[in-house]
């Protein structure tokens, strides 16, 4: 598995190294099978920009996932999922947390998006939100939840 990782943000520092792990485990655990995919951390500016230009809503937001693979090949490039931890950290400082573990639960959030799962209507959210929580407690009983944070 081909795990391409980029930081092109400052507001949290990120342990890179630790998430083709986490990409790993999240999709052994799903079952699914993938070659490559890739994790950016952007800043407020690009996640607008890409939320703009992809979704047609300039808005701020947390993470956004492309689905890249057509099937027709035995490589699968699962995707690129772009995640703005300065979210993470505003969302943690108004309802308590840590910004890391949201950031991890983006991350989820962005790989789940690309297997499949989607979180427009309730049924669908009700099932994302389940596999989130399963994915992150998995996480955290590997200790690969904590992997993430830069020491």
């Amino acid at each position: 598995m081909n795990v391409t990782t980029n930081n092109d943000q400052t507001d949290l520092e990120i342990n890179l190294m630790a998430l083709p792990d986490v990409v790993s485990e999240t999709l052994r655990l799903e079952g699914v099978k993938a070659d490559e995919v890739s994790i950016n951390f952007v800043d407020e500016e690009t996640i607008c920009a890409l939320h703009g230009r992809f979704f047609n809503d300039p808005s701020f937001t947390d993470c956004i996932s492309l689905p890249l693979n057509n099937n027709s090949s035995d490589y699968v490039l699962l995707g690129e999922i772009f995640v703005c931890p300065l979210a993470a950290v505003g969302y943690t400082m108004e309802s308590g947390g840590d910004p890391y573990e949201e950031v991890l639960l983006y991350v989820i959030h962005g790989l789940l998006h690309l297997m499949g799962y989607d979180d427009i209507e309730d049924e669908e959210s009700r099932k994302m939100r389940q596999a989130e929580r399963r994915h992150l407690e998995n996480l955290k009983s590997l200790k690969l939840s904590l992997s993430i944070y830069n020491s």
